[in-house]
């Protein structure tokens, strides 16, 4: 079995992930190829497409928040993503136990003794109204059932976990400050999520909609499924038990393969895919990496020679590229893996975490973790001041590196 280092899983990565070259797509399709991006801080997604997308207009991305094409919604491993409209419809209910099991982990002691399904119903019935609220909103007016548990563990197990809830704008929006005020994802799309799907048939998953509602409120838009795979995954062939599953196999190899079933996991956090990816090993080719690991790939994904120069790139924090991996080795060195989760902004050079970064008025400053030659400062330095007239629309171009590490 061929074995790719981790220079060749790399440029893989790279390319996958839209970083080895600026892509020319939409926004929303870019979106949709990266399987969404990790969004807890509202501004980063951003500048990950920036990095990615030629030309990009952050106002594109806020008009498709506004007009309810993507959504902010907590989704893989319960953290905040940013996703398209079709996409949370269709995984929402796949991860509805992952996200539920995270939640009541974090928050055990709390919630001893209270009934999740009770809580559930409580807090279905205060969002009824189809008023946006706030987490501590929601969590005061139920707490009053369950007055031991604390507002925040109430808050959290009811938007992270039992009812599928967006992040509405104006948080998200660029250059934005806003609070999190949730409804509903059904209040805000006009339509439900897919129901966990059962196919009963041989023959290809599909999903069909009218699209998302309109700006103005919710629309008559309706969703029916056989399964929630997508143009990627719909094959003929054997019905799958986990349909949603093949599909996220599908989509993940596609942004971030080749990659191991471990790694898939530390994605979306889902557990249970064993089946998925047993239904749809035929249509997959394998890998072993340096460690030895089988290595999933899609059979015509692009897998770039080694040798591919690979530029600059700034990264936001908790930038997928990074965290879509249980082993970051092909992009992260190590002594600096604790960055990826710390929310430290990084500076890819030759294709690697190689400094990190920070903006303050209007000046970008990137931080060497390794020594750097003059071209590579000189790239960097480049780089840093096209990020700063994008960050400032305009207003500064000014960048610095600082001196690198002894």
């Amino acid at each position: 079995m061929t074995v790719l280092d981790n220079r060749a899983l790399n440029r893989a990565t790279l390319a996958r992930q839209l970083l080895l070259e600026r892509a020319d797509l939409p926004v929303l399709d870019a979106v949709r190829h990266l399987c969404g991006l990790q969004a807890q801080e509202p501004q980063e997604p951003f500048t990950g497409l920036w990095s990615r997308l030629r030309a990009f207009d952050p106002s594109s991305l806020s008009d498709l928040l506004t007009g309810r094409h993507v959504v902010r919604t907590h989704l893989m491993r319960r953290t905040v993503h940013l996703v398209t409209a079709d996409d949370v419809l269709a995984w929402r209910a796949r991860h509805d136990a992952m996200l539920r099991q995270r939640a009541q982990g974090a928050y055990r002691r709390e919630l001893a003794g209270v009934d999740l399904d009770e809580l559930a119903a409580a807090g279905r019935a205060v969002m009824a109204d189809g008023e946006p609220r706030s987490m501590p909103e929601l969590a005061r007016a139920v707490a009053g059932r369950w007055p031991e548990s604390g507002p925040r563990a109430l808050g959290e197990m009811l938007v992270a976990a039992l009812i599928p809830m967006v992040q509405l704008p104006p948080r998200g929006l660029w250059r934005t400050k806003a609070g999190a005020r949730y409804v509903p994802l059904a209040t805000w799309l006009g339509r439900d999520i897919d129901p966990p799907a059962t196919l009963t048939s041989p023959g290809p998953a599909t999903l069909t909609s009218s699209g998302p509602a309109a700006p103005n409120g919710p629309g008559p838009a309706t969703a029916t499924a056989t399964g929630a795979a997508t143009p990627d995954s719909a094959a003929s062939g054997p019905a799958t038990p986990d349909p949603v599953g093949a599909a996220l196999i599908h989509r993940y190899l596609a942004a971030y393969g080749p990659a191991a079933s471990a790694d898939l996991r530390a994605w979306c956090g889902l557990a249970g895919l064993p089946a998925a990816v047993a239904a749809v090993r035929d249509e997959l080719i394998t890998f072993r990496d340096e460690r030895g690991r089988e290595l999933l790939d899609l059979p015509d994904a692009p897998r770039p020679d080694p040798d591919t120069p690979a530029p600059v790139r700034f990264l936001p924090a908790f930038d997928n590229a990074i965290l879509g991996y249980q082993d970051r080795g092909r992009i992260i060195d190590d002594a600096h893996r604790g960055l990826s989760v710390a929310g430290a902004r990084v500076v890819l050079v030759d294709g690697r975490v190689a400094a990190t970064w920070t903006v303050e008025d209007g000046t970008v400053t990137a931080t060497p973790l390794r020594r750097f030659s003059r071209a590579e400062r000189t790239a960097v330095t480049e780089q840093g001041q096209e990020l700063a007239v994008f960050l400032s629309d305009g207003e500064s171009d000014r960048a610095q590196v600082t001196a690198s590490p002894a």
